[in-house]
């Protein structure tokens, strides 16, 4: 299983409450992804990300994924 099908098999868990996620980036084994929808500034995204999906990509691939970086606002301060 790769990454990118890895975290579409996450997003029914996202989608359930109304959000999504998009895969932006991966380089120097951090997978950059953007929040959509409801859990867009969502107060429990850090725990989604941190919790949900960079547990479950660790797990299944821990020689290529050390951590997951949420980029949902970082084009706002560009």
């Amino acid at each position: 299983m790769a990454i990118l099908e890895a975290l579409d098999a996450l997003r029914p868990m996202l989608q359930a409450d109304g959000g999504d996620l998009e895969f932006v980036d991966y380089f120097n084994r951090v997978v950059s992804v953007r929040l959509t929808g409801a859990c867009e500034g969502c107060p429990h995204a850090n725990l989604t990300i941190q919790n949900g999906v960079e547990a479950k990509l660790v797990e299944l691939f821990p020689d290529d994924v050390r951590s997951v970086r949420d980029v949902t606002f970082d084009d706002e301060n560009a």
